[in-house]
């Protein structure tokens, strides 16, 4: 006689849980600490052109802040990167946060305190540029924390789609910083309200990181990727070779990448002209829909023109990136070079426009274009190098998105403050230089 199954819940079959997944309540929080720090700053650069004009300060005194909170970032990106594995994950996030958390905040006491004439303009804006070091010198650490937090808990097979949540977090940010500006523009905080909402913001993402994410054992070691400095007009993807699973800080026997091998160089050397080109049009944009819309003496309404603008221009990124790329299956090569195209043809479009719609959709065919070349230098150059390589690159890579950012932005409003024509010659000389030179190089 057959032995009767004992199907008691002892003696039941236990199932496994998935190795490496992780909950989606901490996904939510990584996506967050992610997210709001995009918004945050494509809001501020919504908000600033308005301030300017309101407080009289010079127009490139005041990109002047962003290219230092991006020095610092570029500066202080790589060490953060390197110390996720031995402080802790959750911690560099804390740190990050709260380097978001304060900036955003303290700007907004020195930006309402001029507003209201308590300070004067000028101390106004040294005091803003101190504590907007606060971000570029401490929120760099959160990005990289994240990535590593994932990494050391997702199996290489899921890996690309955890990677991939964080790029439509940046992605997410700059389409929501620039849409909700506008709204968050009310007394008694004026312009400055932006700032503390969205540091408010901060802390309750940060309150829920702090009590919601555990800081458990990971399953693997990994180390997060330098992260580029959070623009309105790039999305910022983390492809799977950014993630180093075996680097455990010390040196390796490798030889380090040569740059003047021309498989690397070229894709360099394009990912600095593009990169040049889209922060001169960033840093020109905001002052541009000021002046063309003649709202100098209205900064509530220039700030919701700026940042419906800013707002197209995200949208036309990621479609570019999210959409038309996966789509068409476009190889890099092609993506540098039409996306060069559809750049030039938006840069000329916003040159001639002197309404908003022209200059919506001048400012949307660039982002397009620019959303296009991005992810083609980033792709071409990994593809050129072999997998050892890949942190190498990659963090290369990162470098030069984020130098673009620390003079490009000033020296194109100063261009634009004294000749106009100059600033949009300036973008177009390097396009069209890549586009003639890419032709031929780039396959």
């Amino acid at each position: 006689m057959q032995k009767p199954q004992n199907n008691s819940p002892k003696n039941a079959p236990k199932i496994a849980p998935k190795i490496g997944s992780v909950p989606n309540d901490r996904l939510v929080i990584l996506f967050l600490v992610m997210m709001v720090a995009a918004a945050g700053n494509t809001a501020m650069q919504a908000t600033l052109p308005a301030i300017s004009s309101t407080l009289k300060i010079s127009d490139v005194w005041v990109s002047m802040a962003f290219s230092w909170s991006a020095l610092l970032w570029v500066w202080t990106a790589p060490k953060w990167a390197r110390m996720s594995d031995k402080r802790g994950r959750k911690l560099l996030m804390s740190w990050g946060m709260w380097g978001f958390i304060s900036s955003m905040l303290l700007c907004g006491v020195s930006l309402w305190l001029g507003l209201h004439g308590w300070i004067g303009a000028g101390l106004t804006f040294i005091i803003f540029a101190l504590f907007r070091s606060l971000y570029g010198g401490f929120g760099s650490a959160a990005p990289p924390a994240v990535q590593a937090y994932l990494a050391a808990r997702t199996e290489a097979e899921e890996r690309s789609k955890a990677m991939a949540l964080l790029a439509s977090s940046f992605g997410l940010g700059t389409v929501i910083g620039p849409a909700v500006a506008a709204y968050l523009v009310f007394e008694p905080f004026g312009l400055a309200g932006p700032l503390f909402m969205f540091g408010a913001f901060g802390i309750a993402v940060w309150a829920a990181l702090k009590l919601r994410l555990p800081n458990d054992t990971p399953k693997f070691a990994a180390r997060g990727a330098v992260a580029s400095y959070p623009s309105s007009a790039s999305v910022n993807n983390a492809p799977d070779g950014d993630i180093d699973e075996n680097d455990n800080g010390q040196s390796t026997d490798r030889a380090p990448l040569n740059l003047r091998d021309s498989k690397i160089f070229k894709w360099l050397l394009s990912g600095l002209v593009v990169g040049h080109a889209q922060a001169i049009l960033l840093g020109v944009i905001g002052f541009l829909v000021r002046d063309r819309l003649h709202l100098y003496d209205q900064p509530a309404m220039a700030v919701s023109m700026i940042g419906s603008v800013m707002f197209i221009g995200a949208i036309a990124t990621l479609l570019s990136q999210w959409g038309l790329i996966p789509l068409l299956s476009l190889s890099p090569s092609v993506c540098v070079r039409w996306g060069s195209i559809a750049a030039i043809i938006g840069i000329l479009i916003i040159a001639i426009g002197r309404d908003f719609s022209t200059i919506s959709l001048g400012y949307a065919i660039s982002s397009l274009g620019f959303g296009l070349t991005r992810p083609g230098f980033t792709a071409g150059a990994s593809l050129a190098v072999d997998r050892s390589y890949q942190g190498d690159i990659a963090g290369k890579v990162a470098s030069i998105n984020g130098a673009a950012y620390i003079a490009a932005p000033a020296i194109g409003v100063a261009l634009y403050n004294y000749y106009e024509p100059a600033s949009f010659a300036l973008m177009l000389s390097g396009l069209i230089f890549l586009l003639l030179w890419g032709w031929r190089k780039l396959d």
